[in-house]
């Protein structure tokens, strides 16, 4: 796991750019602490900073083949010991065990084609130095992040946009597009926020050269006739799920499994226990808080400002120790003071991995919860994106949120700002969410690939699995990346194998409800590898906090931007609305939606003041 970072310049010797092309490398200095790596051609710098997982002593980057490429990679390539033997066949010769010498001989072998072999999660850039040409691509799930902004003269890319924002050749510029893509959550796939700035789309490559820069599709969902019975698309889950937890167990480092006892943890631990069979046992950590009634789960992530599902029904801690001992897992709890996530410097730090405003305590408790696993292992294995696949949120069951004509998780109030009980009202209607939000709905919907003959509850609800998988996986996987990458973690993600992902999707809405409960063939195919009491248990979401000291910090934030009229959220809020707020009691139920609009306008004015983006819309 690595941090990348690049420049691409045709009319410019950037072999004389040392300095630039080090100050965006060291922008991913978190991503990478182990290692930094820089190349310097005439018309391309590559830059590299190594989190060290796989040939710790091998993988050095940036790694050139024969003198005809170079290649900076981050992520992981899972099937990288198959396409070995394969292009060993072809007549390539290795140096090191590493994937990235692996992906750099399979670009030598098949070209831009070769990411249609992968399986992993992955970003990398290639610079071909035979025809100076610049290959970007992007895992199929988007697990990885990468961003790059064209120049008149060539390119920009890294894994996160600060990367970019180290050239001098780019200026932070926002207009209301992308001040809109702050407030609705949406994520669109492909934004970057930034003006000017793109990130490569999940499933596509970009490549560059001197005539013209171009994106290209090279995976995507698609519709197919399901002709599995029900019993067989259980046991294909199974025999799906085992395998890819068993290639991700890969690593020459610490690795451990994020357990919460809820369903989608339990089953990577139980499926990662019998694939180390005699190597193991499996190591894993359960992370929370003081005053928490559980653990956290960084697979079951409060995001976008969307409450919780349910309320807590139990502690997470009965349910982790029949995991741990139905298992045999080697376990850890570990508990940290709630007093850490009122802390400035984790806070700002959240905000730098980010580059984009977060969602206040739910990011702060992650980042810190990453850290503290980071002390002992390097990699982590998480339940992440299980809920999309299987459907396990709260909005896949709700009727009314259902066939809501808008993002079925942004139905709620609670979720879009559209609706901002702390906004400024003219400032909202100059800057026209409910527009904005209904034109990406649209647009997304668009997409969505149909089979021939779909019932109406089978169309609509392919709809709903189709924009999870695709918009609002966005978000959480995002999340993970950048708090896990700031704390120097590797976070897999077993659920986001694209062969799972495929075969799900094109199920049945029927069979993935078959039990009457949420995430029914997930279920169904692992029953038997786990307790009972974990088979039985209800969804539970990830319990933010409820230390009165986080909201009475947030409370004085806020009172000391409508006190500072320089304060760049100042002329965002409602003077009156958040005064009536601040005037209702700590910890009311009621607060619950003034609590997600106050760490909103909070986490804006941060950005705004760390950042500094020139704006160039109409609606401030």
């Amino acid at each position: 796991m690595c941090g990348i970072a690049g420049w691409v310049d045709y009319q410019r010797d950037l072999s004389t750019q040392r300095v630039t092309a080090e100050a965006m490398t060291a922008t991913m200095a978190l991503r990478g602490p182990d290692d930094e790596g820089l190349w310097l051609g005439r018309n391309a710098a590559l830059g590299y900073r190594r989190l060290a997982v796989i040939d710790v002593a091998g993988g050095a980057q940036p790694m050139i083949a024969h003198g005809q490429a170079v290649i900076v990679y981050s992520g992981e390539t899972y099937n990288y010991r198959e396409l070995r033997r394969q292009l060993t066949g072809h007549g390539h010769h290795f140096r090191t065990r590493s994937d990235t010498e692996v992906v750099l001989h399979a670009y030598l072998e098949w070209g831009p084609d070769c990411t249609e072999r992968l399986n992993g999660m992955y970003a990398f850039a290639v610079w071909d130095l035979r025809s100076r040409g610049l290959l970007l691509a992007r895992d199929r799930l988007g697990v990885k992040p990468l961003y790059y902004a064209p120049t008149p003269t060539g390119l920009l890319f890294g894994s996160e946009p600060k990367a970019i924002l180290a050239n001098p050749a780019f200026t932070a510029r926002l207009d209301d597009e992308g001040l809109a893509e702050l407030l609705t959550l949406t994520k669109t796939p492909g934004h970057a926020v930034f003006r000017g700035m793109r990130e490569v789309k999940p499933g596509h490559s970009v490549w560059l050269t001197r005539d013209r820069c171009g994106e290209r599709r090279y995976w995507g969902l698609t519709a197919a006739q399901h002709t599995d019975d029900l019993h067989t698309t259980i046991g294909r889950v199974r025999e799906l799920l085992t395998d890819t937890v068993s290639r991700q167990l890969v690593a020459d480092v610490p690795l451990c499994t994020l357990l919460s006892g809820g369903l989608d943890s339990s089953v990577l631990t139980a499926l990662a226990q019998r694939a180390l069979g005699p190597s193991g046992p499996v190591r894993t950590f359960t992370v929370g808080f003081t005053g928490q009634t559980g653990g956290a789960d960084p697979g079951d992530i409060r995001v976008c400002g969307v409450p919780p599902d349910d309320p807590r029904d139990a502690a997470d801690a009965p349910f982790v120790a029949d995991v741990v001992k139905h298992v045999g897992a080697q376990h850890t709890d570990v508990v940290l003071d709630s007093g850490l996530l009122t802390s400035p410097e984790a806070a700002q730090a959240v905000l730098r991995a980010r580059d984009y405003p977060g969602v206040g305590d739910a990011d702060i408790s992650l980042y810190l919860l990453f850290a503290e696993v980071r002390r002992h292992s390097t990699v982590a294995v998480s339940g992440e994106f299980a809920d999309e696949v299987f459907g396990g949120y709260r909005w896949f069951h709700d009727p009314a949120e259902v066939q809501a004509a808008t993002f079925p998780w942004m139905h709620s109030t609670l979720a879009t700002a559209s609706s901002d009980p702390l906004l400024d009202p003219g400032f909202l209607r100059r800057l026209d969410l409910p527009g904005y939000l209904g034109q990406r709905y649209r647009e997304a919907l668009a997409e969505v690939p149909h089979p021939p003959g779909e019932s109406p509850r089978e169309h609509r609800m392919r709809e709903i699995c189709y924009l999870h998988l695709t918009w609002f996986r966005q978000l959480p996987l995002d999340r993970a990346d950048r708090m896990s990458m700031a704390a120097g973690l590797e976070v897999r993600v077993p659920f986001s194998d694209h062969r799972l992902v495929e075969y799900v999707f094109n199920a049945p809405w029927s069979f993935k409800v078959y039990d009457g409960r949420e995430k029914s063939l997930l279920r169904g195919a692992t029953a038997d590898l786990l307790p009972a009491s974990v088979v039985r248990r209800r969804k539970c979401p990830y319990p933010a906090t409820q230390s009165p000291a986080y909201e009475h910090a947030l409370r004085a934030r806020l009172r000391a931007i409508l006190g500072d009229p320089s304060a760049p959220a100042h002329s965002l809020a409602s003077r009156e609305a958040v005064d009536a707020a601040l005037r209702r009691p700590v910890g009311a139920a009621s607060l619950q939606r003034d609590r997600v609009a106050m760490e909103r306008l909070v986490g804006l004015n941060d950005w705004f003041t760390t950042y500094r983006p020139v704006y160039e819309g109409a609606a401030l």
